[in-house]
Protein backbone atom coordinates (compact mmCIF):
# COMPACT_ATOMS: atom_id res chain seq x y z
CA UNK A 1 0.00 0.00 0.00
CA UNK A 2 1.40 3.29 -0.87
CA UNK A 3 0.29 7.02 -0.12
CA UNK A 4 0.47 9.85 -2.22
CA UNK A 5 0.32 13.62 -1.14
CA UNK A 6 -3.32 14.71 -3.18
CA UNK A 7 -3.53 18.46 -0.92
CA UNK A 8 -3.98 20.58 1.96
CA UNK A 9 -6.59 22.54 3.23
CA UNK A 10 -6.59 25.99 4.73
CA UNK A 11 -10.08 27.80 5.39
CA UNK A 12 -9.76 31.14 4.21
CA UNK A 13 -12.09 34.28 5.56
CA UNK A 14 -12.17 35.93 2.53
CA UNK A 15 -11.97 33.82 -0.63
CA UNK A 16 -11.03 36.39 -3.61
CA UNK A 17 -8.72 38.36 -0.98
CA UNK A 18 -6.68 35.03 -0.80
CA UNK A 19 -7.03 34.16 -4.43
CA UNK A 20 -5.15 37.20 -5.40
CA UNK A 21 -2.49 36.60 -2.58
CA UNK A 22 -1.43 33.16 -3.85
CA UNK A 23 -1.79 34.36 -7.41
CA UNK A 24 1.04 37.10 -7.08
CA UNK A 25 2.71 35.69 -4.12
CA UNK A 26 3.32 32.33 -5.33
CA UNK A 27 1.53 32.46 -8.79
CA UNK A 28 -0.34 29.23 -8.04
CA UNK A 29 -3.53 29.61 -10.68
CA UNK A 30 -7.33 27.46 -10.57
CA UNK A 31 -7.33 24.24 -11.52
CA UNK A 32 -10.40 23.39 -10.49
CA UNK A 33 -13.83 24.63 -7.96
CA UNK A 34 -16.26 22.53 -5.89
CA UNK A 35 -19.55 24.57 -4.50
CA UNK A 36 -22.10 23.77 -2.46
CA UNK A 37 -25.81 23.00 -3.74
CA UNK A 38 -26.99 25.24 -1.15
CA UNK A 39 -23.89 27.99 -1.87
CA UNK A 40 -23.10 27.38 2.06
CA UNK A 41 -19.18 26.64 0.61
CA UNK A 42 -17.03 26.80 -1.82
CA UNK A 43 -13.35 24.78 -2.49
CA UNK A 44 -10.88 26.66 -4.63
CA UNK A 45 -8.26 24.09 -5.95
CA UNK A 46 -4.60 25.80 -6.82
CA UNK A 47 -1.37 24.03 -8.55
CA UNK A 48 1.97 25.66 -9.41
CA UNK A 49 1.70 24.16 -12.73
CA UNK A 50 4.62 21.75 -11.91
CA UNK A 51 3.75 19.47 -9.45
CA UNK A 52 0.39 17.37 -8.51
CA UNK A 53 -0.05 18.78 -5.08
CA UNK A 54 -2.38 21.07 -4.96
CA UNK A 55 -3.62 23.51 -1.99
CA UNK A 56 -7.47 23.11 -1.19
CA UNK A 57 -8.67 27.04 -0.06
CA UNK A 58 -12.38 26.56 1.57
CA UNK A 59 -14.58 29.71 1.67
CA UNK A 60 -17.31 29.08 4.55
CA UNK A 61 -20.52 31.42 3.48
CA UNK A 62 -21.11 31.15 7.66
CA UNK A 63 -17.83 32.29 9.17
CA UNK A 64 -18.54 35.52 10.57
CA UNK A 65 -15.06 36.24 11.74
CA UNK A 66 -11.42 35.86 10.62
CA UNK A 67 -10.14 32.54 11.83
CA UNK A 68 -8.33 31.55 14.81
CA UNK A 69 -5.10 30.33 14.25
CA UNK A 70 -3.88 30.00 17.75
CA UNK A 71 -0.01 29.72 17.90
CA UNK A 72 0.16 28.77 14.15
CA UNK A 73 2.47 26.31 14.47
CA UNK A 74 1.57 24.55 11.11
CA UNK A 75 3.39 26.00 7.99
CA UNK A 76 3.59 24.60 4.30
CA UNK A 77 6.88 25.27 2.44
CA UNK A 78 7.03 26.67 -1.16
CA UNK A 79 10.80 26.27 -2.62
CA UNK A 80 12.05 28.45 -5.18
CA UNK A 81 14.58 28.53 -8.02
CA UNK A 82 15.32 32.54 -7.72
CA UNK A 83 15.90 32.76 -3.28
CA UNK A 84 16.64 36.28 -4.09
CA UNK A 85 14.09 37.43 -6.61
CA UNK A 86 11.08 36.16 -4.69
CA UNK A 87 12.48 37.63 -1.61
CA UNK A 88 12.29 41.07 -3.50
CA UNK A 89 8.94 40.38 -4.31
CA UNK A 90 7.47 39.30 -1.04
CA UNK A 91 9.55 42.34 0.42
CA UNK A 92 7.64 44.71 -2.05
CA UNK A 93 4.31 43.17 -1.29
CA UNK A 94 4.76 43.87 2.62
CA UNK A 95 4.16 39.76 3.51
CA UNK A 96 7.22 38.48 4.95
CA UNK A 97 6.96 38.00 8.44
CA UNK A 98 9.89 36.07 9.81
CA UNK A 99 13.24 35.65 8.33
CA UNK A 100 15.98 33.33 9.26
CA UNK A 101 19.27 34.44 7.58
CA UNK A 102 21.26 31.52 9.00
CA UNK A 103 18.99 28.97 8.08
CA UNK A 104 18.61 31.10 4.59
CA UNK A 105 14.94 30.45 4.50
CA UNK A 106 11.77 33.22 5.14
CA UNK A 107 8.26 33.31 5.72
CA UNK A 108 5.42 34.96 4.52
CA UNK A 109 1.95 35.38 5.57
CA UNK A 110 -1.66 35.10 4.00
CA UNK A 111 -4.29 37.23 4.34
CA UNK A 112 -5.81 35.16 7.21
CA UNK A 113 -2.37 35.22 8.80
CA UNK A 114 -1.21 31.71 7.66
CA UNK A 115 2.44 31.10 7.43
CA UNK A 116 4.10 30.10 4.33
CA UNK A 117 7.69 29.10 4.30
CA UNK A 118 10.25 29.89 1.86
CA UNK A 119 12.94 28.08 0.51
CA UNK A 120 15.78 28.38 -2.22
CA UNK A 121 15.85 25.29 -4.38
CA UNK A 122 18.83 22.62 -3.31
CA UNK A 123 21.19 22.09 -5.78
Amino acid sequence: MKFTFAHNNLNVYDLEKSLAFYEEALGLTVTRTKDAEDGSFRLVYLGDGRTPHLLELTWLRDMDRPYNLGDNEIHLAFQVDDYEAAYAKHKKMGCICYENPSMGIYFIADPDGYWLEIVPEKK
